[in-house]
């Protein structure tokens, strides 16, 4: 069969993992963890010695101790990580060095990327990696150990791939619209108001939901939480799980103070033919596409749809001419609930569907490192469909908030006829400028609605009130409530959906106060 397909597709043949729980502050470094995973893929091949001599380009993708907020505590930053696995493989450097923006995307944007750079004949043999060791991190800063030896300069400038364009505006700072874990609940309150459900109702639905991805986590032996909870478990608040960010406590919530790794080789079907790689241990990518959705939270449309999710896997699975039905395994991305529901309501994929919605258990159970998840769901992918030829597995990916999109099909069948896939140009405009995208105005005032709400928990309770509203005119405002425990409390205990009440400007912050 190797002889009979286009000699420049682009196959994985190759995957490694790792989850260190070996020392709370002595764990792996980031680079010692890059050397470690991207031995592992290349072992994996079958061909160590030929994959490594063959490698002609090295993608990483950017890990969070890289980032401008923790490069001073580090006593500088990652220049090359590229180059820092090259040198761990006794390499001096390869031709193609690429470093990903920041995004939970970025694992299967780079398998794209790279897919593209091998059918067009740019890269031959590719690896790729991502980690995150912000546990063993945390631990050494707050025991008062120097990052001192966390640097590492080889020299050289990677090629940056993606954009580390922020993911929220400065209007929406001021207002807690700039995290996660603020950010996903107003999405989650969005989709309750989307199935009609109450608060009892759909917390009932978040535990039943969310309950299969933590079965599936107890089994996988990477897992960061390896335990399986009930759905009462998932929603009962506990001390051990406070309220985050209502309606979520914090078993469902991402976790990212993991030690946790992956990396992948790819190349094209020549190159494993020459290398001697064996059928059974190549895996293809049927389709693949990228999207983005309107940038800014305070612009979407609406909080429960995503167009770049469905304008995506349309692209992906016209251009491996599959069908949804078609799959047999998934994993879509599953920071919070509200984004694998998402995923769900544009695929067309059932709540519980029967094939499952994840194989590694998802980030709050599997683990959540930071923006390399997905490079263990498509390692896991690729091992999935090698045990059972003939399958086909998608995986999905979600940069900032349900903002930046990325998507895999992958088979251990080839594709047939030549590989190409649609630029992101053709279709971007027009997800953009959607002539529904509301007016967002900055200065209320007057009556008001909520359209979605959250309420921020800190460790003694409720703290912060952040709603995104509308004015009688259709315009949408971001404002924040009173910061009194009987307003916060009774925006939990009342339906917040649709509720009147008034906006105005009080110390240069709107202010939404609730009527009853």
């Amino acid at each position: 069969m190797a002889g009979s397909i286009d000699p420049r597709m682009p196959v994985l043949i190759g995957g490694g993992e790792f989850t260190d729980r070996s020392n709370a502050e002595l764990g792996l470094t980031p680079h010692g963890f890059l050397a470690k995973i991207a031995k592992q893929a290349v072992e994996d091949t079958g061909a160590a010695d030929k994959v490594t001599a063959a490698l002609d380009g090295i993608a990483v993708v950017e890990f969070t101790v890289d980032s401008p907020d923790v490069r001073s505590a580090m006593g500088g930053r990652y220049t090359n990580p590229p180059r820092t696995i090259a040198k761990s493989l006794g390499l001096e450097s390869v031709p193609t060095e690429i470093y990903a923006a920041t995004g939970g995307n970025s694992p299967q944007m780079l398998v794209n990327d790279m897919a593209e750079r091998i059918a067009q004949g740019d890269v031959n043999v590719a690896l790729l990696a991502g980690c995150e060791v912000l546990g063993t991190m945390v631990n050494r800063l707050k025991s008062g150990l120097s990052l001192d030896d966390w640097a590492d300069d080889p020299g050289g400038a990677p090629e940056i791939v993606g954009t580390n364009r922020p993911g929220h505006s400065d209007h929406e700072k001021l207002y807690g619209i700039d995290l996660p874990v603020n950010i996903y609940p107003l999405f989650e309150n969005s989709i309750r108001g989307h199935m009609g459900h109450t608060v009892d109702q759909h917390m009932d639905h978040l535990g039943n939901f969310f309950a299969p991805f933590t079965d599936v986590a107890a089994q996988n032996p990477n897992s960061w939480f390896p335990i399986a909870r009930t759905p009462s478990e998932l929603t009962t608040i506990t001390d051990d799980n406070r309220w985050i960010g209502f309606p979520y406590p914090k078993f469902l919530n991402s976790i990212i103070r993991v030690n946790m790794g992956a990396a992948l080789v790819m190349c094209s079907s020549g190159a494993a033919d020459d290398m001697g790689i064996p059928e059974d241990r190549r895996v293809y990518l049927h389709g693949c596409c990228d999207a983005y959705d309107i940038w800014n939270v305070s612009e979407r449309v609406n909080y429960h749809s995503s167009p770049a999710i469905r304008t995506m896997t349309e692209r992906a699975f016209d251009m491996a001419d599959w069908s949804v039905d078609d799959l047999d395994f998934m994993d879509l991305y599953s920071c919070f609930p509200s984004a694998v529901e998402i995923g769900c309501m544009e695929l067309g994929i059932p709540f519980d569907d029967p094939r499952g919605l994840t194989i590694t258990g998802g980030l709050p159970y599997f683990g959540g490192p930071g923006s390399a998840y997905v490079m263990h769901s498509i390692v896991q992918m690729a091992a999935k469909l090698r045990a059972n030829p003939g399958k086909k597995g998608l995986v999905t990916a979600n940069g900032w908030f349900v903002t930046k999109h990325a998507c895999g099909l992958y088979a251990t069948e080839p594709k047939e006829g030549p590989w190409a896939r649609e630029a992101q140009a053709s279709f971007q405009p027009g997800i953009d400028n959607d002539p529904a995208k509301p007016v967002l105005e900055e200065n209320p005032e007057g009556d008001a609605t909520i359209e979605t709400y959250t309420i921020v928990h800190g460790r003694k309770g409720p703290e912060r009130g952040i709603v995104i509203g509308r004015l009688p005119n259709g315009h949408r405002f971001l404002a924040n409530t009173p910061n009194d425990a009987i307003t916060l409390n009774d925006l939990q205990q009342r339906e917040g959906l649709g509720r009147p009440g008034t906006v105005t400007q009080i110390d240069g912050l709107n202010i939404f106060t609730p009527g009853n």
